[in-house]
């Protein structure tokens, strides 16, 4: 974890960042007389220090989900989905990003390398008594910008983020990969996390989860509860996957499947008696098939999709969608449940009439339940609006059928209005 007070001495200097002294502060505003004396000797402005700043940011509103700071611009943050002002009165310089990217990285000589060397870094950070945050720092033009997650100190339960009953089935499996998939900032470690803390509290098991970097803290509870952050713990996911096979664990959270080694040995662990829990950057339950297939060569994928109809338990995608008030977002959740139906589809492929939306289309008894039938649900319950609700459909053509009759009422109306 990052400490607050140390700073890395070889963090790298942007050419544009050169003349440091003279760069406006980012947060302390100064009263003209104050500034007409800063111009006139130039002295390096009081800044506010790192931990304080970001406390601040915080403070703008109990739905802050990132931070961001960037070149020429104040600080911002991102409420339900939008960025918007943090309160500081001034652009940050590049010297400002540089000093908080510094002041985030701590002593992790990995991240000082990695931003050298590829342009880029993931550290984890923590205000004691706050908040943790995920954090990515990386250069643009020559500068360092910084985008910071915030990651809630409660873990959310199933109640909080309104999660279908059908996953809470999930904590009796005994072996099997469960995906969760969708975009960045769909909520996908908040669901996982979720998933974990009710395993921790209704079964007896050894808990092993890898993460880059670990996000969600969980404490021992009926559970033996290990976390192994990538690069402070284990140099790489495949690695501490493949030894996670002789630490006895039962259930496997691996925070993402980035690359073909990572499915394969996940693949295997879920073969041999283990749940695997994991996430995927992909948009449906098919693309996230798509994905996998597409990790290895043409003459493995038949045998693959033979292990994967075999080993895949649930496959979870996730949408957020700003609501109808303003109140935030709200998560639709498209669910692929292992049947006889959906097994045969992956194994033998997709075709006409026998896709995996079909099997989910027609799979509401069975816990299974599709995208575009949820935001429908949405609309009709007047949580999102429709013209929202289709721009976040799989298929909008579709959907606006369906909710024909929503629209006719107010044609009628029209029709009056013009007949009078």
């Amino acid at each position: 974890m990052s400490s607050p007070t140390t700073r890395p001495p070889n963090i790298p200097v942007p050419a544009a960042a050169a003349p440091a002294a003279a760069a406006p502060a980012a947060l302390a505003p100064a009263s003209g007389a104050a500034a007409a004396s800063a111009a006139a000797v130039a002295p390096a402005p009081v800044r506010m220090p790192t931990p304080d700043l970001l406390a601040a940011m915080l403070r703008t509103s109990a739905k802050v989900s990132d931070l961001f700071f960037s070149p020429g611009k104040p600080p911002l943050v991102e409420i339900n989905g939008k960025l918007a002002s943090a309160g500081a009165p001034r652009p940050l310089t590049a010297e400002d990003t540089r000093r908080i990217a510094s002041d985030l990285i701590g002593n992790n000589q990995h991240a000082i390398e990695n931003l050298k060397k590829l342009g880029s870094c993931d550290v984890s950070y923590s205000l004691p008594g706050l908040t943790r945050f995920r954090v990515n720092i990386f250069m643009q033009r020559g500068t360092c910008a910084v985008v910071m997650r915030v990651i809630p100190g409660k873990i959310p339960d199933f109640g909080t983020l309104n999660l279908p009953s059908e996953l809470g089935k999930i904590v009796g499996l005994r072996n099997g990969i469960v995906l969760v998939t969708g975009p960045t900032g769909s909520g996908k470690s908040s669901t996982l996390a979720a998933i974990i803390d009710r395993i921790n509290r209704e079964q007896f098991y050894h808990v092993l989860t890898i993460e880059d970097p670990i996000e969600f803290l969980h404490p021992h509870k009926n559970c033996i509860v290990h976390q192994r952050e990538l690069h402070s713990d284990t140099p790489s996911f495949s690695l501490a996957l493949r030894a996670a096979l002789r630490q006895a664990p039962k259930v496997i959270l691996v925070g993402e499947m980035r690359d073909r080694e990572t499915i394969e040995i996940a693949m295997e662990a879920a073969e041999t008696g283990h749940l695997v829990l994991s996430t995927l950057h992909t948009i449906d339950a098919s693309k996230t098939v798509e994905r996998i297939l597409g990790a290895f060569p043409m003459d493995e994928q038949h045998t693959l999709r033979n292990r994967l109809a075999k080993s895949f338990r649930y496959i979870v995608s996730q949408r957020l969608i700003p609501r109808k008030d303003g109140a935030g977002r709200i998560a639709a959740i498209e669910i692929l449940k292992s049947t006889l139906r959906t097994r045969d589809y992956v194994e033998k492929g997709e075709g006409e009439g026998k896709t995996l939306l079909d099997a989910m289309r027609v799979g509401d008894q069975e816990g299974m339940q599709h995208f575009d039938g949820e935001i429908e649900k949405l609309i009709r319950e007047g949580i999102i609006d429709l013209e929202t609700g289709l721009a976040y459909a799989t298929n909008s053509s579709n959907l606006q059928l369906e909710l024909a009759d929503l629209a006719s009422p107010q044609a009628d109306s029209l029709l009056e209005t013009s007949a009078t």
